[in-house]
């Protein structure tokens, strides 16, 4: 097919604008409604093989279903001379690749929001249950007002499937994009989105790919085998909780990348939040490890030594120094509630440690988890495995609004950025409690959306201590 030719009777195509291995797409005008249009054509050699064509037809299908903003929408699908076509919105503008090529290495704040709009839509996707599978900036066109939308789902196929086109075992894909399993030819889910939108976040950040390489197989092993290169190793100035969500992304396991796309994407807007609001910068200092004596579990604490001592003291100064920051990043002073509402002041009144765990948790520093001042912090036990050896799902903080209110949102300052922790209610300070929030990553500063949850009693609960052996609470805030 060749600009100036007429399919089906309707669209003159114009201009070819892409080709791939599969299809040619083309600026095209539709003669009865007298507008551009961008028109997908299967290539021709490929018209009588019924699995391609058959891929072909799902993707119409597929995005004919997905009405969002972030996704390019069908418009039409017909055949001309045996030869199938899909009809789609024509976007002005060009690719995250091609923009990449032409700028180098984006701002970070527009990187961000590109990528949360890439994520939105994904989510979307996913939540009509359908995953991707070849997330890649290629297949993401940005408009003239920045919109980006996600387009190419011929590989896409549904989150629950028995049967159909390929099956576990085909390697699909862009190999500089594939995630681990994918390229292993194992089960796909969101995850594998999850982990391609990384890649594409990476490439935006830095300019280039973390696994070049020659060939598929070379660049697909790299994928398995290899620790992906934090971002900031290439580039410092970025924020160190963006640094660590992309690497969270880019873990080699499905099940140590965000839960889903959306808590991926809520991540994301948390990153530009902290951007936007001129958060404080993440503060090391020579020997904050060592800056607490570790405490043993369930005995009596141990006079520090010389060593521990010196460790309080770098502690104390850590503290004073990241609280300073903080407040003057509009960390301190009174809680400033946003989108009008009502500020409501928590009062830490338990730490909360229910079986299968031991209970035992420090008390003694509740208030200062809600004293006014992110200098100060609870703290949890010391514990030698992030994930509580196993032993139990987690430890957290039970916070009282002093009568039953509604929350939109609750907000935690911490100086240990890096865990993960989900916020619960209930009636009562013993609970039962039950789940709000999806479990997401925690930076300096993280907003918890609630949705008017009703309750008294709300706890911030731990599920993994990050790279951290404890982890501090310095201040947690809410408003209706």
């Amino acid at each position: 097919m060749k600009p100036g030719d007429v399919l089906a009777g309707r669209y003159e195509l114009e201009e070819l604008v892409g080709t791939g291995g599969m299809s040619s797409v083309f600026r095209a005008r539709d003669r009865v409604l007298d507008r551009l249009v961008a028109l997908k054509v299967l290539h021709r050699q490929y018209a009588g093989d019924g699995e391609h064509v058959e891929r072909f037809r799902r993707e119409a299908m597929t995005v004919a279903g997905l009405v969002h903003e972030n996704i390019v929408t069908v418009i039409d699908r017909g055949e001309d001379d045996g030869c199938p076509f899909i009809v789609l919105e024509l976007v002005a503008g060009e690719s995250l690749k091609q923009l990449v090529a032409r700028s180098g290495p984006l701002p970070v704040e527009r990187a961000l929001a590109l990528g949360i709009q890439v994520a939105r839509g994904l989510a979307y996707a996913h939540e009509n249950g359908f995953v991707h599978r070849d997330v890649k900036p290629q297949n993401v066109l940005v408009n003239g007002d920045g919109r980006a939308k996600v387009t190419d789902f011929g590989i896409a196929r549904p989150l629950e499937i028995k049967q159909g086109v390929t099956q576990t075992g085909t390697v699909l894909g862009t190999p500089d994009y594939i995630a681990p399993e994918q390229a292993q030819g194992q089960r796909v889910g969101e995850h594998t989105d999850v982990y391609s939108l990384g890649v594409v976040l990476f490439e935006l950040l830095t300019g280039r790919v973390p696994f070049p390489g020659e060939t598929f197989v070379a660049v697909a092993m790299r994928h398995i085998n290899e620790p992906a290169p934090r971002v900031s190793s290439l580039r410092p100035d970025v924020p160190a909780r963006l640094d660590a969500a992309v690497a969270r992304a880019l873990a080699k396991r499905p099940e140590e990348r965000f839960p889903t796309m959306r808590a991926f994407g809520r991540e994301l807007q948390a990153c530009l939040d902290d951007l936007r609001e001129g958060g404080a910068p993440t503060v090391v200092l020579p020997g904050a490890a060592a800056r607490r004596p570790a405490r043993g579990r369930g005995r009596g604490r141990r006079a520090p030594g010389a060593a521990a001592l010196l460790g309080a003291g770098l502690a104390l100064g850590a503290a004073a120094l990241v609280g300073a920051l903080l407040r003057g990043a509009g960390g301190g002073g009174p809680p400033v509630a946003r989108g009008g509402g009502t500020a409501v002041h928590l009062r830490a009144v338990a730490a909360y440690d229910p079986p299968p765990g031991d209970g035992v948790e420090d008390d003694s520093r509740l208030r200062l988890a809600t004293d006014g001042d992110p200098a100060t912090a609870w703290a949890t036990e010391h514990y030698a495995n992030p994930h509580f050896g196993n032993l139990k799902s987690g430890v957290g903080i039970v916070l009282d609004a002093g009568g039953t209110v509604r929350l939109a949102r609750l907000v935690v300052v911490t100086d240990t950025p890096g865990f993960t922790a989900r916020v619960e209610a209930g009636d009562g300070p013993h609970g039962p409690f039950h789940a709000l929030t999806r479990p997401e990553l925690v930076g300096r500063r993280t907003t918890f959306e609630l949705g008017g949850a009703r309750a008294r009693y709300f706890v911030l609960w731990i599920t993994d201590l990050g790279p951290h052996a404890f982890d501090d609470v310095n201040e947690v805030r809410a408003s209706t």
